[in-house]
């Protein structure tokens, strides 16, 4: 079965965690993952391991490691880098892949667009 972890830095203020928490559920309704979890790097739960080991014990043989990260800063290119190579030691019959983040994605650019006209006649 295959796992989605979505992964955010994390937040005090709970309704910046709930975006992330949004995202997880609209995945969830399209079907494509048998188990879809969120994991926050700092300031919120669950944190990385715990997101991990969820996506294990539901069931996973693999797990897509999703930064919802706008660029590959040291948080992705290290810290989560670091989280894959321990969960591949500690689960060695699951394949944990790290994706890239948001950042460059074509449709991100549809996506800033859209936000600054939907500016347009604001004060």
């Amino acid at each position: 079965m295959h796992a989605l972890l979505l992964i955010a830095h994390g937040s005090r203020r709970a309704e910046a965690n709930a975006d992330l928490e949004f995202i997880a559920e609209a995945m969830r309704s399209r079907g494509r993952y048998g188990c879809v979890q969120v994991a926050y790097l700092e300031l919120a739960e669950p944190d990385i391991p715990t997101g991990a080991a969820a996506c294990v014990r539901a069931g996973a043989t693999r797990v897509t490691m999703l930064p919802y990260f706008l660029s590959p800063g040291v948080h992705v290119r290290t810290d989560l880098l670091e989280f894959r190579e321990s969960f591949a030691a500690a689960h060695p019959t699951v394949a944990f892949v790290l994706a890239e983040p948001l950042g460059r994605h074509p449709l991100l650019i549809e996506i800033v667009e859209q936000r600054a006209l939907d500016t347009e006649g604001k004060i």
